[in-house]
């Protein structure tokens, strides 16, 4: 089973930035977030580490649509995204994110 372990609930992020939490789910409706619920539960949660200090990096919204185009829901996005890179890889596809080397992840979301 997945655990989300490095994701935050909305209501964390909405305190944090002092933003409405309503922009938070407006945000990952409109594909702008990468968001996964634990199964069961109706709490979306947010991984840290799209975001860049108060913002979502820029990329996400690009990750997102190549998820949604390849018929990916947000489960197996996340799993892509927190894949270890490499055989045996101690490193996960998201820290491309980290490296500016963007479009090497959307990439590997549009190879599903």
């Amino acid at each position: 089973m997945v655990t989300y372990e490095d994701c935050l609930p909305g209501t964390w992020l909405a305190s944090r930035f002092a933003i409405d939490p309503f922009l938070i789910d407006a945000m990952r409706r409109d594909g702008e977030l990468v968001a996964v619920r634990e199964p069961g539960s109706t709490e979306w949660l947010y991984p840290g580490w799209q975001f860049d200090g108060r913002s979502p990096r820029p990329v996400i919204a690009r990750i997102v649509k190549a998820a949604q185009e390849k018929g990916l829901d947000e489960s197996r996005l996340y799993t892509i995204l927190t894949a270890p890179l490499g055989l045996g890889g101690e490193r996960q596809v998201y820290e491309l994110l980290l490296e500016g080397r963007e479009d090497d992840v959307v990439e590997l979301v549009r190879a599903g």
